[in-house]
C-alpha cells in the first residue's frame, strides 16, 4: 500500500514540500490540504497589484491547483485541517460543512502566519491584505472612489502598501508608535527610507499609537484615531506585523520554540516527533550570526524549507542552513536593502561593533540617472568580521545587499570586501563601488 504525505497549507512552504516529494516518489501519494481557493500564489506582490502596476490579480498565482493536480498532487482547497492525531496518524478536515477523518504516514505543517492587528477598537473589521481576493477586493474599493488612506505600521509592508496608495492618487497618511520607520534598520539609516517617503506626498506620524479605527453602519472605515487626533480615512490597511498560525499543530502537542513558531531542527523535523515536519512562516529558523532560532517570515525561507522537509520526508538527507536576515524593499524611487545585524542588534547581543555610513552615487556621477546611496557596514572589532549592511538608495541600490549578504555568509572581513573584485561600468557605479568605499571606511575605524 502506498505511503501518504499530507500537507496541511498549499503556499509556499507545503507546496514547495509537495512538488519536491512527488518528483522524488513517483508512488507516494501526496495530498495537500488548502482552506483558500489558490495555491502558490505571492503575497509579496500584493502591494503592486494594488498599485495598478498590473491588472490581473492571478497573475499573482504562481501554479494554480490544477497545475498541481497535473503534477499528480491531490489539492483539497477550501479544506481546512481543523485537528491533528499525531499518535493515530490522522487528521480532521473540515469542508464546507462537513467534516471527514483521513490518514497520513509523513506530515508537512505550513500553516503560515496571519496578520496581528493592533488590539483596538475597529482594527478587526479591517480585512488584511494578505491573500488574492482580499487584494482584489482592496483595490475594487479604491476604485470605487474616496481620497484618504491611512496605513498603520511603517515596516515593509506598511511603506510598500502606503505607495500603492499614492500611485492611485490618494492622500495617505501612515501611523507608527515606533520612533522611526523601517524598525529592521538603524535610525541613521531609517531617516533616509522616511525623506524618501515624504518626498512622494506621505504623511509620516511615528510615536503615535492607534487608538480606534472608526467604522460607519456598513463597517467600512471612516477615519482612524491615534495619539488624540482623528485622521480621514476611506481605506484603511493595518501593517503592523503577523505571527505565526501554530495553534493547530500546539494543540496536537507539537513544541513551540520561544519565538512563538514551531520548534524544528535543521532537517525541519519537529522534534519528538518521527515524520513530522514543519516549514515556512510557522517555523523558527537558525540565525547563524545570533545563534539562536528566530521567526523571520519571507517566502524565500518557506520554499528552501518546504523543499527540505519535502525532501527528508522521502528518504532524502538534507539541513537548512540558516538565515540572516536578509530582505529587500522599495519605497518610490528608493530602494532597501539590509542583512546580518544592524549596529543596535549587535549591542542587544552584547557583540562589540564598529561601524560606518557613507553617502556615493549609484552610477558615474557624469551619467545620467545617477543617484544617491547610503551604505551602511556593522564589523565585529575584535576582528573585522562583516556582521551586517544596510542599503538606502534610487535604482541600483538595493540588490547591492546580495554582495553583502554573501560576505557575511563566508564570514568575509572588511579589509577583504574593501578589495574584492566587483564589477565596473559608468551606468552601474564609479570606479569604486560603494560597497568597497563603506569598506574601507570601516576597516580605517578597526
Amino acid at each position: 500500500m502506498a505511503q501518504r504525505l499530507a500537507i496541511i497549507g498549499g503556499d509556499a512552504g507545503g507546496m514547495s514540500a509537495a512538488s519536491i516529494a512527488r518528483r522524488r516518489d513517483p508512488d507516494l501519494e501526496v495530498v495537500a490540504y488548502e482552506r483558500g481557493v489558490h495555491t502558490s500564489y505571492s503575497a509579496c506582490g500584493i502591494p503592486y497589484y494594488v498599485a495598478g502596476l498590473f491588472e490581473d490579480a492571478a497573475r499573482l498565482i504562481n501554479r494554480s491547483p490544477a497545475k498541481h493536480r497535473a503534477n499528480g498532487i491531490d489539492v483539497r482547497t477550501e479544506s481546512e485541517v481543523v485537528a491533528i492525531d499525531l499518535a493515530a496518524r490522522t487528521l480532521v478536515v473540515r469542508a464546507g460543512d462537513e467534516e471527514r477523518v483521513e490518514g497520513f504516514d509523513q506530515l508537512v505543517v505550513a500553516t503560515g502566519a496571519e496578520a496581528a492587528p493592533p488590539p483596538v477598537p475597529g482594527a478587526e473589521a479591517i480585512e488584511p491584505a494578505r491573500t488574492v481576493q482580499a487584494g482584489e477586493r482592496l483595490s475594487a474599493a479604491i476604485a470605487r472612489g474616496g481620497g484618504c488612506a491611512v496605513v498603520i505600521g511603517a515596516g515593509y509592508i506598511g511603506l510598500e502598501m502606503a505607495e500603492a496608495f499614492v500611485s492611485r492618487g490618494l492622500n495617505v497618511t501612515m501611523i507608527d508608535q515606533a520612533p522611526q520607520v523601517m524598525g529592521t534598520l538603524d535610525a541613521d539609516m531609517a531617516a533616509h527610507v522616511q525623506d524618501a517617503a515624504e518626498c512622494h506626498g506621505i504623511r509620516v506620524v511615528l510615536g503615535s499609537g492607534v487608538e480606534e479605527v472608526v467604522t460607519n453602519d456598513d463597517g467600512a472605515p471612516v477615519e482612524v484615531r491615534a495619539g488624540g487626533v482623528c485622521y480621514a480615512a476611506d481605506h484603511v490597511v493595518i501593517g503592523t506585523g503577523a505571527k505565526p498560525v501554530v495553534k493547530l499543530a500546539e494543540e496536537a502537542g507539537l513544541a513551540l520554540g520561544d519565538s512563538g513558531a514551531l520548534r524544528v531542527d535543521d532537517h525541519q523535523r519537529c522534534p519528538g516527533h518521527d515524520g513530522v515536519y514543519a516549514a515556512g512562516d510557522c517555523a523558527e529558523s537558525h540565525h547563524r550570526l545570533l545563534d539562536r532560532a528566530v521567526n523571520i517570515q519571507l517566502g524565500t525561507h518557506a520554499n528552501k524549507q518546504g523543499r527540505i522537509a519535502g525532501t527528508n520526508a522521502t528518504g532524502g538527507d538534507v539541513r537548512f542552513p540558516g538565515i540572516i536576515g536578509t530582505a529587500v524593499s522599495k519605497i518610490c524611487r528608493h530602494e532597501v536593502g539590509r542583512t546580518g545585524l544592524s549596529e543596535r542588534e549587535a549591542h542587544e547581543a552584547g557583540i562589540d561593533v564598529v561601524s560606518a555610513t557613507i553617502k556615493d552615487r549609484t552610477r558615474a556621477g557624469y551619467y545620467p540617472g545617477a543617484g544617491p546611496i547610503w551604505v551602511k557596514l556593522v564589523a565585529e572589532a575584535a576582528t573585522g568580521r562583516l556582521l551586517g549592511g544596510q542599503i538606502v538608495g534610487v535604482e541600483g541600490a538595493a540588490k547591492r545587499i546580495d554582495v553583502l549578504a554573501t560576505a557575511v555568509w563566508t564570514h568575509l572581513h572588511v579589509d577583504e570586501l574593501a578589495l574584492l573584485d566587483l564589477s565596473y561600468a559608468p551606468p552601474f557605479s564609479a570606479v569604486y563601488d560603494p560597497l568597497l568605499v563603506a569598506a574601507r571606511a570601516t576597516a580605517k575605524l578597526l
